[in-house]
């Protein structure tokens, strides 16, 4: 089996000195990689590609065949990294803590410890807000976030 170190560590050379960074390695049992980048502005395919290429060509398929795709996570993917949370500031976001407890709203802040949200407007009763004391904006330590994704507006 292909080591999932190995593969971030090619990952890692070839995105070092790019707008790119690693989000995600998996590797199955059966040696079928997936690779998810992403960028502050947008990941081309080109970018995705050139990738591809390098980790191809640094593995051997004569000692173990193996199925490689790399792409940017998909919009219904929870984030996994700070710079995702930077990147999406000011947009809506849901938020799963930990207790289960579901959070929407815009994205205000993000750094190591916490995130803040700023409550959306009381449309359904699944959005929690702290309004009795009149906090427009909650701040979530990320330690009790469970997961975070983008809220798509329809």
């Amino acid at each position: 089996m292909i080591s999932q170190a190995k593969v971030v560590a090619l990952c890692e050379t070839f995105l070092k000195d790019t707008e790119n960074f690693l989000i995600d390695v998996k590797v199955s049992s059966s040696n079928r990689i997936l690779i998810h980048i992403e960028n502050d502005k947008h990941v081309s395919i080109q970018d995705c590609i050139s990738l591809s290429r390098f980790v191809e060509r640094s593995l051997d398929r004569e000692t173990e065949d193996f199925e490689l795709e790399v792409s940017s996570p998909g919009i219904d993917q929870p984030f996994k990294h700070l710079r995702q949370y930077q990147k999406n500031l000011g947009r809506p976001v849901e938020v799963k803590m930990a207790d289960g407890t579901i959070l929407k709203g815009i994205l205000e802040q993000a750094d190591e410890q916490s995130i803040s949200l700023r409550a959306e407007e009381k449309k359904n009763k699944k959005i929690k807000a702290d309004t009795t004391a009149g906090k427009e904006i909650q701040t979530l330590s990320l330690p009790e976030v469970k997961e975070t994704k983008l809220k798509l507006i329809f």
